[in-house]
């Protein structure tokens, strides 16, 4: 007879387990992006200047390895299904979206602001030592490109309350009229490129998948075997006659030079192939599910999710580690992209750089252990007084994040102050707001 011990801790039941498979799924996605990263630059050496090159730009080919590669969608949808546990779990303790949301998005400001100060004091460091403009705007890019991630979740993370009382509503309905929008503004974008509206797509496309996450979370697309797999065939469907009959790549990343980019912003092919994505994952969720009971399985998983923030915040730095201590010492040639030497180097360069993030990874699980604790520790209720400033202070927060991602931490080899002072006025506003709690008295843990 099996315990309540013995549950498997993929049994929904809100606020009292985790679904192992989300959990999976977030460790593999992080990882999958790492290497995808760390396989994308090609880094040169000529005339004593370091430079880097997109391999995706030099090997066409490599579009069809960005189709396993491509798995943010998995993060807005394992996001989804995590936050619609956790604000179900919420509301059932008749507690309030300030409290709720300050939890959530200090979870992630946290570590993201240790990030940022590094990188700002060493872009400091290098302006002093004259490091070339060019070189450290690039390097400055080549360090936040990957943070464009955190706004657009902050955003919807924020609405989350709102978005969630739609599902209850509507079900399936919001995605699909979200799709639909995200194809519209997709198809201005590509007749007309009107300024800032390809943006909206980043909220729509991943907002879509999002609530798949609580469709997901609630049963609606598990609920019979048959469903995940039609989201398949229909997001796989759409797709091929999208690449196929249509003006789109079949990259699922951006590639520099493109006439067309299918994740700058996120296109309709972009959200097909999500939507695929997301239907062969669901389905493979049963027998996932079983394996994960495997003890030594679940440790490791464990063990691993502890850190999934802190490998896609800094597993860019020893990309640039790598390239001062392995080019202009010989120790790694610059070859021809494509070239059998080339291909022989990745494997040496993606053993290198994981040599070199373990020291990184080390010196940092302080702040880890750190913000465990912070996560397991009880706050009272946040005030409604303090709702506008919370709010302010992610919307803050999350439009410095947006200009740091697209120009870098030294675009025209300088710091971009008035970003960098954006994002320290949201931080001091979730700061501000996080002192505005109820008098004690009853206590609330913070949500998983």
């Amino acid at each position: 007879m099996k315990t309540s011990g013995d549950r498997p801790r993929g049994d929904r039941v809100l606020g009292r387990s985790r679904n192992r498979y989300v959990d999976f799924l977030r460790v593999v996605a992080v990882v999958l992006v790492v290497l995808g990263h760390w396989l994308a630059i090609s880094i040169t050496y000529h005339g004593g200047r370091l430079g880097g090159q997109d391999v995706m730009a030099r090997l066409p080919w490599t579009g069809w390895l960005s189709l396993p590669f491509q798995v943010m969608p998995v993060f807005f949808l394992a996001g989804g299904f995590a936050n619609a546990a956790s604000w179900t779990s919420h509301r059932a303790r008749g507690e309030g979206w300030g409290c709720w949301l300050y939890g959530r998005a200090v979870r992630l400001v946290g570590p993201t602001t240790a990030y940022l100060l590094a990188a700002v004091a060493i872009v400091a460091v290098c302006r002093a030592a004259t490091v070339a403009p060019a070189v450290l705007a690039r390097a400055g890019w080549a360090v936040a490109f990957h943070l464009w991630f955190l706004p657009v979740y902050l955003g919807l993370l924020a609405a989350t309350p709102g978005l969630h009382a739609a599902h209850r509503r509507w079900g399936l309905g919001v995605p699909a009229v979200l799709a639909v929008g995200a194809a519209g503004v997709n198809t201005a974008v590509l007749s007309s490129n009107p300024p800032l509206l390809g943006w909206v797509d980043y909220l729509l496309v991943w907002g879509a998948i999002y609530q798949l996450g609580f469709a997901w979370h609630d049963g609606v697309l598990t609920r019979t075997r048959r469903r995940p797999l039609t989201l398949a065939a229909i997001g796989i469907t759409v797709l091929a006659g999208l690449v196929w009959l249509g003006p789109f790549p079949v990259s699922m990343v951006g590639v520099p030079g493109a006439r067309i980019k299918n994740s700058a912003p996120p296109s309709t092919a972009l959200l097909a192939f999500a939507i695929g994505q997301a239907g062969l994952l669901l389905a493979a969720e049963p027998a996932m599910t079983r394996l994960l009971l495997r003890p030594g399985l679940w440790r490791a998983v464990t063990r691993a999710n502890r850190v999934v923030m802190t490998l896609y915040l800094w597993h860019m730095a020893p990309v640039i580690l790598a390239a001062i201590a392995l080019y202009p010492t010989g120790l790694l040639p610059s070859v021809p992209v494509g070239s059998p030497a080339w291909l022989r180097q990745r494997l040496i360069w993606v053993v290198t750089l994981t040599v070199l993030f373990v020291p990184i990874a080390l010196a940092l699980r302080p702040a880890e252990r750190l913000a465990l604790a912070r996560r397991r520790t009880d706050i009272g209720p946040l005030r409604r007084e303090a709702w506008p400033l919370l709010a302010a202070g992610v919307g803050a927060v999350g439009v410095a994040l947006a200009g740091v991602s697209a120009h870098g931490f030294a675009p025209s080899g300088r710091l971009p102050f008035p970003v960098l002072a954006a994002y320290a006025t949201g931080v001091l506003l979730l700061i501000v707001a996080g002192g505005m709690r109820v008098r004690p008295g009853r206590r609330t843990q913070i949500s998983r």
